[in-house]
């Protein structure tokens, strides 16, 4: 066994018919570079990711090959979380409807480059809410420190194989766990009481939130996730994203997103409205829109250091997310 706490693992492959590469498409629910749920191994492309699930902890590698991806999985979970695989890369997404503009250049190259991206669907509504509540209003750097430190502290090691080279890999907390964190220990991550609360209140309606998974009405979706305290259009779009697998999922909202878009398409950036109507004609594709131009790295040009929003503020996060 060789590592202390390792179980046997089942292995399964899938042949997708087409080039996978795991970590292109799933590599949006990785938290930084140091997540402690997310391992990539740049050199064969390989995915290491813990996770939740209905049947316990699990420790999933994908590795691509020609022609299929292995999937190896340790811990109770490791079944379901197998039987997900193809959803997980993509394999219910669909490009039919999807076209570029021609005056879209940057989109049209985009789909060019990447045609084999797909959005995935994790079907772990809960721990997508718990990670979009952290992440709201605040920077990517502040909000994946808040995550490295709550898994750490208050996540267990993964089942399998969890040390990889210096990293032990955590499985989130589940939702009863996230309700017993201690304000303070919030506080000391940087998570304040209003976000802090999305997650304590998703966590006490995390079987409903998984229910959604049986809906098939982005709509509807979306009210029922909003219905939450705290939870707002960017929020929802975020959890639609991962958990549902929703294409049409767009970050409006969003500090940069829109304007990156928008800038992307027609070289002027633009606010939500003017976003939103732009990219109209890709209803039922705009988070793809959003996804490719995000892989070709294309945005409206920054300048200055990159700002904080003051969350301790009420002005700064009245508008939900």
């Amino acid at each position: 066994m060789g590592q202390t706490g390792w179980v046997s693992s089942v292995v399964r492959v899938w042949r997708a018919g087409r080039v996978v590469d795991p970590h292109s498409v799933i590599g949006g629910l990785r938290k930084g570079p140091g997540d402690p749920a997310y391992v990539f191994e740049a050199g064969r492309r390989t995915v290491w990711r813990a996770t939740r699930t209905p049947d316990g902890a699990v420790l999933l590698r994908l590795t691509p090959y020609a022609g299929f991806v292995e999937a190896e999985a340790w811990g109770p979970g490791a079944e379901w979380a197998l039987d997900g695989v193809p959803e997980l890369l993509g394999e219910r997404d669909s490009w039919d409807g999807f076209e570029p503009l021609p005056e879209h250049r940057v989109l049209v190259d985009a789909a060019r480059r990447f045609p084999h991206v797909r959005v995935p669907r994790t079907r772990a509504v809960f721990e997508a809410m718990a990670a979009a509540g952290i992440e709201q209003v605040v920077t990517g750097k502040e909000a994946f420190r808040a995550w490295r430190l709550l898994l750490r502290e208050y996540g267990e090691p993964a089942p399998g194989p969890h040390q990889q080279g210096n990293r032990v890999m955590m499985v989130p907390p589940a939702p009863e766990e996230w309700r017993q964190i201690p304000s303070w220990q919030w506080l000391r991550a940087g998570v304040e009481g209003r976000r802090s609360r999305v997650v304590v209140t998703a966590a006490t309606r995390a079987r409903a939130l998984e229910r959604t998974l049986e809906l098939t009405d982005g709509a509807e979706i979306e009210r029922r996730l909003r219905s939450l305290p705290g939870v707002g259009v960017w929020t929802a779009a975020e959890v639609r994203q991962r958990a549902h697998g929703d294409a049409d999922a767009f970050s409006f909202a969003d500090y940069h997103v829109s304007r990156n878009v928008s800038y992307a398409l027609i070289g002027e950036e633009l606010d939500d409205d003017g976003c939103a109507e732009l990219i109209e004609p890709y209803r039922g594709h705009r988070f793809r829109v959003q996804r490719l131009i995000e892989l070709a790295g294309v945005g409206h040009p920054r300048f200055g250091p990159r700002k904080s929003l003051p969350t301790h503020t009420p002005g700064a996060t009245h508008r939900l997310r």
